[in-house]
């Protein structure tokens, strides 16, 4: 009641500084939400989704709300967009760090590719290989599916066998069947993505 009392009584204080504080705040935690949404979204997570959603709107309508109030005060714009960049970037942050969803693996190498195939085999990585036609003949095209966070693994083993291959890591929405390393760490997202692809 007393920080209630005190907040009142000094409304320069509320207005310049706790309520530009409070919304920049806000406009983090809905941004950092409707960002990992959209990528729950374009993997397929379409039950997860719509929850990050409510809570997203529900923060924004409070924000909103707020500066409407509170027209005359520069300082609220300025948080609003700045929380709006923050969020997006912590967003962004979260999602690399969740590593959640698969990829597609594409690799040229410019050496033999059959050590890299054998190793990758033996990891127990699926592997499709195909012979090609480059720019300067016969080349070996190699694919390979995994999960997001075996990626660092895959491309220290693509350069520890041949360390000028092209390549390029593409995302995949979802898959059926298939061989892939079995992770020592599991999470929430590992059940989920196999919900998603046996319901698909």
């Amino acid at each position: 009641m007393e920080l209630l009392s005190f907040l009142s009584s000094d409304s320069t204080l509320f207005s310049w500084v706790i309520l530009p504080l409070l919304i920049f705040l806000a406009r983090i935690s809905d941004q950092t939400i409707g960002t990992i949404r959209l990528i729950f979204l374009s993997k397929g997570y379409k039950h997860l989704a719509p929850l990050l959603g409510f809570f997203e709107v529900i923060i924004w309508l409070i924000t909103v709300s707020q500066i409407m109030q509170h027209l005359d005060n520069v300082l609220s714009y300025v948080a609003y967009g700045g929380g709006f960049a923050m969020g997006n970037y912590i967003g962004m942050v979260i999602e690399e760090r969740l590593s959640i969803g698969n990829v597609m693996i594409r690799i040229i190498p410019k050496l033999n590719s059959q050590e890299l195939i054998k190793y990758l085999r033996e990891n127990r990585y699926g592997v499709t290989a195909m012979p090609a036609e480059g720019s300067q003949g016969r080349v070996d095209v190699i694919f390979t599916i995994i999960k997001r966070k075996d990626i660092v693994d895959v491309v220290s083993i693509i350069n520890r066998f041949n360390p000028n291959a092209f390549y390029t890591i593409e995302d995949i929405r979802s898959i059926k069947e298939g061989i892939f390393k079995q992770s020592t760490k599991s999470s929430i997202f590992d059940h989920i993505s196999f919900r998603v692809m046996k319901n698909k």
